[in-house]
């Protein structure tokens, strides 16, 4: 069975769109599962999450998975960059969005992180419940633009099924 170039361009776009929405669907999860029993009864909450965390974290997820939904995205971007401007653009801000959800982790997430889960001795009450409140709210910030990646995604989509330059 020979594969074309057209079915080759699918498969990169419809890899990248389901990367980034498994990656909006766990942290979700992490939104309404994992912060809200971090901040259950701090700190002890985040003494049993740090015991949790030795064996495994959900940055072991987002180290594999982030980087190939950027990758994918990317992928799109190139080999569909001479189909039409709209998709260019699109796939562009899917790309952007998508890039700016990891700067956003690495800048604002990991050094709270790093704070609630890894620092020694273990921060005061005080500063552990505001870092988990600033890390619950900025989580759906997060999302909000992973979804919006997703979204600029499927509108790329839509024009290349529609102008059916695949």
């Amino acid at each position: 069975m020979q594969i074309s170039q057209m079915n080759i361009k699918k498969v990169i776009l419809f890899t990248s769109v389901s990367f980034a929405s498994g990656i909006l669907f766990v942290n979700i999860y992490n939104s309404l599962v994992n912060a809200v029993a971090v901040d259950s009864d701090i700190p002890n909450s985040v003494i049993a999450t740090r015991e949790y965390f030795k064996v495994v974290n959900p940055g072991d997820f987002f180290k594999i998975f982030s980087p190939l939904t950027q990758v994918f995205a990317l992928l799109s971007l190139i080999v569909l960059w001479k189909r039409s401007k709209s998709v260019r653009m699109f796939l562009g801000l899917a790309f952007l969005c998508y890039l700016s959800a990891d700067i956003f982790t690495f800048i604002y997430f990991h050094p709270r992180n790093d704070i609630m889960f890894k620092l020694e001795p273990l921060p005061d009450t005080g500063t552990l419940k505001r870092l988990s409140s600033e890390w619950m709210s900025m989580n759906w910030l997060r999302s909000l633009i992973v979804f919006a990646g997703i979204v600029f995604s499927f509108c790329a989509i839509d024009r290349i099924y529609s102008e059916k330059i695949l």
